[in-house]
């Protein structure tokens, strides 16, 4: 009989594949049944403990013993059966020497999997056996009519079939609950051997946010390395080669006087867009990476973006010690951007940079909200030594990062090694940016 439509197509897909004959049903009841064998040798050890006339060691130090084996045993039972991968701990140093069993049994991780095996497993044992004798009950509950055929006819007393009736509705019900039952089992048995046989999840996350951290920085380190490669090919290759071309040309104007108008024109003309040429490219290597904050700093290099601005700014830098170079790298390219966009869009008249190698401070309102016309990204680690820069305008104000793309490149840059920006910029001004980096990248 085919079944049509959405709703009751799904409703019969569903009962089927939940039914007691289900391939649903026999996994998890093999798998609950699975528990039995596997937890043998504990309750065989605990039994033999709880009976022992006096003091036993043996049987506790063979659990001991045997732990890393029951412990791939159940391994093996939950990948096999259930199709659940239970990830191993990773264990550093050699397996066998003497340290390493100390530092083994020791270790959280171990103690935890002792737990699954000396509380988790019995119960789950116990758990394989309901479930057993559900269906070895359920079954011979149902059939009881066909067991009762089977003893002769004077034996039978009246009113046999009422009773019987009863107990077959009550097999037919223990055999609908039995694959519930062992799936609820099989659940609580995959939950708690997740968090008790595999690693612990807060501390595998730390390490996987410190293996982050550490390949960024090295992401970090190889983009900076890339620029400064790129910034030396442009300096001692092409921009020689362009002043090798304006001398040369300079030259040429200077000596074949006797040319045509015409000619000089275009040796003119050559010789400028080559002088110009140059002032782009020297433009373009610095803002790869200037040479001058490599050499003396970033005192020395942000004077020089402070003395190429179109107006007046106020420098103050107090760093008694050098941060790390690509802190150092960030902090001149943000300060370059914001100079860059207070320059495009906020018509100020001056501008005041601050640089200062300090604590964090918190720049959150007493409630704990960012404060009003701010905008905050990352979370400065209390504690921590931080580059904090201040860039304080006099313009318009009314600086939004969802509108502007050159602050949301300022939230790139400075998210890229944990810092955190907070931008102040109320209509009519001023505007604040204060950018804080953690020294220690």
């Amino acid at each position: 009989m085919a079944i049509r439509g959405g709703a009751p197509r799904r409703t019969y897909t569903w009962i089927t594949a939940h039914a007691p004959w289900s391939a649903w049903a026999w996994r998890n009841t093999t798998f609950t049944a699975a528990a039995i064998p596997a937890a043998l040798p504990v309750l065989l050890g605990l039994t033999a403990t709880v009976m022992a006339p006096g003091p036993g060691t043996i049987p506790p130090l063979l659990i001991l013993l045997l732990g890393p084996l029951l412990t791939r045993l159940q391994r093996s039972r939950f990948r096999t059966l259930l199709g659940l991968d239970v990830p191993e701990v990773e264990r550093e140093g050699a397996r066998f020497t003497p340290f390493a069993v100390v530092r083994r049994l020791r270790s959280e991780a171990t103690w935890r999997q002792y737990v699954y095996h000396l509380l988790v497993s019995p119960l789950a044992a116990v758990a394989g056996a309901l479930v057993v004798l559900a269906w070895a009950f359920g079954t011979a509950a149902t059939c009881v009519y066909g067991w009762f055929w089977i003893l002769p006819a004077d034996t039978r007393t009246p009113g046999w079939t009422g009773d019987f009736d009863a107990v077959t509705v009550g097999g037919v019900l223990l055999l609908l609950t039995a694959p519930w039952l062992a799936a609820l089992f099989a659940r609580l048995d995959s939950v708690a051997a997740a968090a008790l046989l595999g690693p612990n999840r807060a501390r595998e996350l730390e390490r996987r946010v410190e293996d982050l951290a550490e390949s960024r920085a090295g992401v970090l380190d190889a983009a900076d390395l890339e620029r400064r490669r790129i910034e030396r090919d442009l300096h001692d290759g092409a921009q020689q080669r362009l002043v090798a071309l304006a001398m040369n040309l300079g030259i040429a104007r200077a000596t074949l006087t006797d040319l045509p108008a015409e000619a000089k024109a275009v040796i003119d003309e050559a010789h400028r867009e080559a002088k110009e040429a140059i002032e782009e490219l020297n433009n373009l290597v610095r803002g790869l990476h200037p040479a001058v904050l490599e050499d003396r700093g970033l005192d020395a290099a942000l004077s020089g973006v402070a003395a190429r601005a179109p107006f007046p700014v106020e420098l103050t830098v107090d760093i008694a010690q050098r941060p790390g170079a690509t802190v150092e790298a960030v902090a001149y390219f943000v300060v370059s951007e914001a100079l860059a966009n207070v320059a495009k869009h906020a018509r100020a008249e001056r501008c005041r940079v601050h640089v200062v190698r300090a604590p964090a401070l918190d720049g959150s309102a007493p409630d704990g909200s960012a404060r009003d016309g701010s905008a905050r990204d990352g979370s400065a680690r209390d504690g921590d030594d931080l580059l904090r820069i201040t860039v304080t305008d006099d313009g318009v104000g009314g600086a939004d990062p969802a509108r502007g793309t050159g602050l949301v490149g300022l939230r790139k840059r400075v998210g890229s090694v944990d810092g955190t920006i907070m931008i102040e910029s109320p209509l009519g001004g001023p505007t604040v940016i204060t950018v804080e980096l953690p020294c220690g990248l």
